[in-house]
């Protein structure tokens, strides 16, 4: 039987009265404007083509969220962190981070990293998800991965030029933002939220995110990245089959827009570099001692060494360049040997933090992708046509998921475990559940004599339903 969060009677949207107004999009405190602007840096990187990196904008925004937020704390709903288990999980992995870098290849390496990087990625994720109040907050941060995806377009079409590869390929190359296979991860994990913001937004909304639908098309064809677009056709496939509640017409114009921009847009040798996918064991990631092949093998066996704490988050470049095979057997006088990459996120996960690690990072992708699917069923269908915060919160468990699946096809490509894009979809999975009880709280409010309250909780009993509707009441 379906379970729904709320359903308004028939004939009247509840909470519509002047008094529940709706919020504009964008909050006005300094603290949730610190954490907009946080993220748009974070992801968009936008700092590095304005040539302000020496004044660490990051960091600075970083402190700024963290003081507003220390001197303001009513802004804060605690409970956000407590209650929901994105929260948990991620706390979980600083805190074994911590805990495993002692037992790693380096102590200073991690512990670097885990103060300079990783914690301030989890710290701001969980101040976004204590910010959250209600479906306005939600849309707000949604856009703010919008235009970080919409900063990285303009770089990859007007700022970074294409080059020729050995193969004739042309693809960009020698960007300072993200490499070629990392700007697909950030821009495929993106292209459902621009959809739902698309959906979600009036007429100049729908303008913009229409204009950056077809540009990262275009900027996902300059990238060249063969992840990538295994990413972008497991989500258009997701688009196409999954979202029954959206209107056919409407799936295939999303999925067509991506179809024709690839296909007019395409740079010289595209097509082919992607026909390579029909034939993985003849491309050099399959035969190279460098190749992602031979590096995801090596990852594994630094697991297995090492399955309790792992290398130490941050060092499997290290291992590569002094405990590995290759490290060991290398001769003076020959070529160095690279610190490599793992170039997968779930190895780097699982090597750097041992099994519990992986387990715990997993949890997070995998369930998000589950959690995000299960939520929707709760959702009452008419919230798709309600008002505007009706409209995003379903949008939301509608392409929430899809996010998520876009980030683990090309996130098995790329290295990004510690990096934003994970961390900020599990605080939207953290909003959606916060703005989604919010909204029934005000409905209740608004209407008490029509709509009760009532929680989240498993079906009740036949009997106790009969009595519900009257019968056997007698």
């Amino acid at each position: 039987m379906r379970r729904n969060v709320g359903q308004p009677r028939r004939g009247r949207v509840a909470g519509a009265s002047a008094a529940q107004r709706e919020r504009p999009t964008f909050a006005r405190d300094p603290l949730r404007m610190a954490l907009f602007a946080l993220i748009v840096v974070s992801v968009g990187r936008v700092h590095k083509v304005m040539h302000i990196g020496f004044l660490h904008p990051a960091m600075l925004l970083f402190l700024i969220a963290a003081g507003c937020a220390a001197l303001n704390p009513r802004l804060l709903v605690h409970d956000n962190v407590f209650r929901f288990w994105p929260a948990k999980v991620i706390a979980g992995l600083l805190i074994f981070a911590c805990i495993s870098a002692p037992f790693g290849l380096s102590l200073g390496a991690s512990g670097m990293f885990i103060l300079t990087d990783f914690a301030k990625v989890v710290v701001y994720t969980l101040l976004i998800m204590m910010v959250i109040r209600d479906a306005s907050d939600l849309r707000m941060f949604i856009w703010a991965y919008v235009v970080s995806c919409a900063a990285l377009v303009w770089m990859a079409v007007f700022i970074f030029r294409l080059q020729i590869t050995g193969s004739g390929m042309a693809r960009l190359s020698n960007m300072y933002t993200y490499d070629a296979n990392d700007l697909g991860c950030v821009l495929v994990t993106g292209l459902p939220l621009t959809v739902l913001a698309f959906q979600a937004s009036r007429r100049r909304g729908k303008i913009v995110c229409g204009i950056l639908l077809a540009g990262i098309g275009l900027a996902l064809a300059r990238s060249g990245s063969r992840g990538a677009f295994l990413g972008l056709a497991v989500v258009g496939v997701a688009i196409l089959v999954a979202l029954k509640e959206v209107p056919v017409q409407k799936r295939i114009a999303f999925v067509g827009v991506m179809a024709v921009v690839l296909l007019l847009a395409a740079p010289r040798g595209y097509w082919e570099q992607m026909q390579t996918l029909l034939q993985p064991t003849q491309d050099y990631n399959w035969t190279s001692q460098t190749g992602r092949k031979e590096v995801w093998e090596r990852g594994l066996g630094y697991m297995a060494k090492h399955p309790i704490f792992g290398l130490g988050i941050s060092n499997f470049g290290r291992a590569e360049g002094t405990v590995s095979e290759r490290a060991r057997d290398y001769m003076p006088g020959e070529a160095g040997i690279k610190w490599t990459a793992p170039h997968n996120s779930f190895i780097e996960a699982g090597s750097e933090l041992g099994i519990p690690g992986l387990i715990l990072w997993s949890s997070l992708v995998l369930g998000g992708i589950v959690t995000a699917l299960r939520f929707r069923k709760r959702l009452p269908e008419s919230w798709l046509h309600g008002d505007r915060d009706q409209r995003t919160i379903y949008l939301t468990s509608v392409y929430l998921p899809i996010a998520f699946i876009g980030f683990a096809v090309t996130g098995f490509f790329v290295s990004f475990a510690w990096v934003d894009p994970i961390y900020i979809l599990a605080a939207y999975m953290v909003a959606l559940h916060r703005s989604a009880q919010n909204k029934l709280r005000s409905m209740s409010e608004a209407a008490p004599a029509e709509l009760p309250s009532r929680r989240i909780r498993p079906p009740a009993s036949p009997r106790a339903r009969a009595l519900r509707h009257g019968r056997g009441a007698r």
